[in-house]
């Protein structure tokens, strides 16, 4: 899902889905900045989406879930639950460590992304973010962690399960406020 040149993307709900040999993310919801189009439009908004009952398997290991807003212009309530989502795996610590650049005007494409320092979900510029009832797991040993959000306002994260590599953090939060975790 992506929401550019003014472009509104709003109440959508998404559910009861089974995927298998995944190549990229399975869950991609962008906001964009291209501006093309006559008489300068403006940025769109991506609000009031709500994803669940999903089911992946042998999903590639270099993505995860990406979720990206933009600074400024964030993803606005956001709602993943019942979701369960096995990966490959394979992740390094160095991808762990890198910066994902921001990409607001080029063409939304998940391989764009490069491999994300999150193995289950990379979020970024989100407000209202709620995360419940969901499994990440790996087949090969990942040494990301499960989550990274950056520049997240109000996340709530509700019977989370995921693999993690022995001394891999479950997440990395960077500049994230308002957030709750609960069992």
């Amino acid at each position: 899902l992506e929401s550019v040149d003014g472009g509104l993307m709003e109440d959508i709900t998404v559910s009861n889905i089974a995927m298998r040999d995944i190549f990229n993310a399975p869950i991609f919801i962008r906001l964009g900045a291209r501006l093309r189009g006559p008489g300068h439009p403006p940025i769109g908004t991506a609000r009031r989406i709500k994803i669940s009952n999903v089911v992946a398997s042998n999903v590639a290991a270099v993505h995860g879930i990406i979720l990206d807003g933009m600074p400024g212009f964030p993803l606005e309530d956001v709602e993943l639950s019942h979701l369960s989502i096995q990966y490959a795996g394979g992740g390094t610590r160095e991808q762990a460590q890198r910066t994902v650049p921001e990409m607001t005007g080029e063409y939304p494409d998940p391989s764009r992304y490069g491999a994300v320092p999150a193995y289950g979900m990379f979020a970024r510029h989100v407000n209202n973010l709620t995360i419940d009832h969901v499994r990440f797991s790996h087949t090969k040993e990942d040494l990301r962690p499960c989550l990274f959000l950056q520049d997240v306002v109000g996340a709530d994260v509700s019977h989370l399960k995921a693999v993690r590599a022995a001394g891999t953090p479950l997440l990395i939060l960077k500049g994230v406020s308002a957030l709750n975790i609960h069992q």
